[in-house]
């Protein structure tokens, strides 16, 4: 589905992104890990071409992503970014209609297909009891479940989410990655996330890339990437790694540092 090959991109000429072999298959739902500055973010600005690599090729679906019309890229790939707010009091209807921007064709409106999309998109995620309200009354979850909907609405092969759980709450969280997940499996979408949480990544992802440094550092199923070793190695940070008691998943337990003592050695008393 994605095919991304020698990618090597960055900023005012420093490279984030180094050369950077990544591929998600059709059908899966891929989690990318790293520490802040691995090259997650820059990964999904390259993907929807705002930034341009150096170096490197992306293939989408087999064809080069810079030689397609943008319009077939938003066909194909739907992206969910980071920051869900709407500066706009669109109706959560009116916010999902606008996925549908890549199919209208000038002068002839909205279809029947395109409301139907529409409608389908909503009944999907659970937010057609939500049509009518405003975007901008919603909560943290509802938006993004709006977002997610939106996005639904493109009739995407590939779907992109940035960090789609940061700001919620643990509950919001579940809720949010269960229904990628849930989509991922019954729709066929292939998905590829962005997530910090190294827990939720390992509950949800068929498989998990661990960046460093804007390289691959590990790459394979989440038993095999979150190890105590690859942790330390990328995040610098000693953790005990267990199986979940229900699911088996590995789960990563923060070890906490000794404090230093205050007084030292010094402190302590000769009598």
């Amino acid at each position: 589905m994605l095919q991304i090959e020698s990618l090597t991109v960055g900023y005012g000429g420093a490279p984030v992104l180094k050369g950077l072999d990544l591929a998600v298959g059709r059908g899966e739902l891929l989690v990318v890990v790293g520490p802040n500055g691995s090259g997650k973010s820059t990964l999904v600005r390259t993907l929807t071409r705002a930034l341009t690599p150096t170096v490197g090729r992306i293939l989408l679906g087999g064809r080069d992503l810079w030689r397609m019309r943008p319009r077939d890229v938003a066909r194909q790939l739907a992206v969910v970014a980071q920051e869900t707010a709407v500066g706009f009091e669109f109706t959560v209807e009116e916010v999902v209609a606008l996925g549908r921007t890549p199919h209208l064709r000038p002068l002839r409106g909205e279809t029947p297909r395109d409301r139907a999309a529409v409608a389908e998109a909503m009944r999907l995620t659970g937010t057609a009891p939500l049509a009518g309200r405003l975007i901008t009354a919603l909560s943290g979850g509802e938006r993004q479940r709006v977002m997610v909907a939106r996005a639904l609405a493109q009739e995407p092969r590939l779907l992109v989410l940035d960090e789609p759980t940061a700001h919620l709450d643990i509950a919001h969280q579940v809720e949010v990655l269960d229904l990628v997940r849930r989509l991922n499996r019954t729709q066929g979408l292939t998905v590829l996330v962005i997530l910090h949480d190294l827990n939720l990544a390992a509950l949800y992802a068929d498989r998990v890339v661990m960046l460093k440094e804007g390289r691959c550092w590990a790459d394979g199923p989440p038993g095999d990437v979150l190890t105590e070793a690859n942790i330390l190695a990328v995040y610098g940070s000693r953790v005990k790694v267990v199986r979940h008691p229900t699911t088996g998943a590995p789960q990563v337990m923060l070890l906490a540092r000794e404090a230093p003592d205050p007084l030292g050695a010094a402190g302590m008393g000769s009598g």
